[in-house]
């Protein structure tokens, strides 16, 4: 279903004229919703600390798990302390609750578990955005929140919105849902403060380059006694991101060498059965995907670490924005 779907929204497949008219309902439907907002018919909740949105308008992954844990960590060292909201998209989770440590994907979702055990940064999850960024603020010291998606959650004010598009897959064939993977049209780019392009080159006057760099393999149960696979040894490839293809790239241009790849729906709820014909064989998997297997994963399995980099334009901009924004709340 899923690579049919994007067949239609990222080729040519004549059905995307079928859902057109669909589309045109969906821009009316979310146009609406904005005009709401921006008579004052619907009311924006403004939090006392500067919100940071980093979504996309784009279906899919685009590379925002990887920024959040940036911002996190880049924050820290401006003298933040920094929190995380975010849906829990992949979980039953519609009450607001902190995640820990010791949270499963299936109560709070694949990357809110990841953004955490990866920095240890409070974080709260839950269907309304608001309730979970209020409990995270009487809970924790937090001093700046970050918004694990909803860009288009108009509820929530924001003060800096960071758009991270795909330069790969680009916007598909530019229409809106159904017919095409747009939730926004591409006028939405000219509101946002910064554009993120995962796997440009270079910066633009109005795009900020963004790539991820690969830290090394690291066992998916959290220890092992034997060494990763080399390069000279053939591995299973497996992926249940929005972009598998750039997962299974980045292997190669590591030089890996991919016996086969196996690709799995976003947020796909892994089960020991999944790897039945493989489970003997080096395994390398998303960082995500290894959270959901960490319980009953082989000796060699192993997940590929990557980490967003940015140019010291890009993080110079950013850090003044983010001291205007946190100047004005203060005043």
């Amino acid at each position: 279903m899923e690579s049919w779907v994007n067949r239609i929204w990222y080729g040519r497949h004549w059905v995307r004229w079928l859902l057109w008219p669909l589309s045109w309902l969906f821009a009316l439907i979310s146009g609406l919703r904005r005009l709401a907002f921006r008579l004052g018919i619907k009311t924006q909740v403004k939090l006392p600390v500067p919100v940071i949105i980093v979504g996309n308008i784009t279906v899919g992954g685009s590379g925002k798990t990887p920024v959040v844990i940036y911002l996190v960590e880049w924050l820290r060292r401006q003298g933040y302390r920094p929190g995380v909201i975010s849906r829990g998209y992949g979980s039953q989770q519609l009450h607001s609750r902190l995640v820990s440590a010791t949270s499963t994907p299936a109560d709070v979702g694949d990357e809110p578990c990841m953004i955490v055990r990866r920095t240890g940064v409070p974080m709260a999850v839950g269907a309304d955005r608001i309730a979970s960024a209020h409990l995270l603020l009487q809970s924790a010291i937090v001093d700046i929140i970050i918004s694990d998606d909803g860009l288009q959650h108009y509820r929530l004010a924001r003060d800096v919105e960071l758009v991270v598009l795909d330069v790969h897959r680009g916007l598909g064939n530019g229409m809106l849902l159904p017919a095409g993977p747009l939730r926004e049209g591409t006028w939405r780019l000219k509101t946002a403060d910064f554009i993120l392009c995962n796997g440009a080159s270079a910066d633009t006057t109005t795009h900020f380059a963004m790539t991820l760099q690969p830290s090394g393999l690291q066992p998916v149960s959290g220890e092992t006694d034997q060494e990763p696979p080399t390069t000279a040894q053939p591995v299973v490839a497996v992926a249940g991101i929005g972009n598998p293809q750039r997962f299974f790239e980045t292997l190669q241009q590591q030089g890996y060498s991919l016996r086969q790849t196996i690709v799995f729906a976003d947020h796909h709820p892994y089960n020991v059965q999944d790897f039945a014909q493989v489970a003997q064989q080096p395994i390398v998997m998303t960082e995500k995907d290894a959270i959901k297997c960490r319980t009953f994963a082989g000796k060699q399995w192993w997940y590929l670490a990557v980490d967003a980099v940015f140019s010291a334009t890009f993080e110079s901009q950013l850090l003044a924005r983010v001291r205007a924004v946190t100047s004005n709340k203060h005043d």
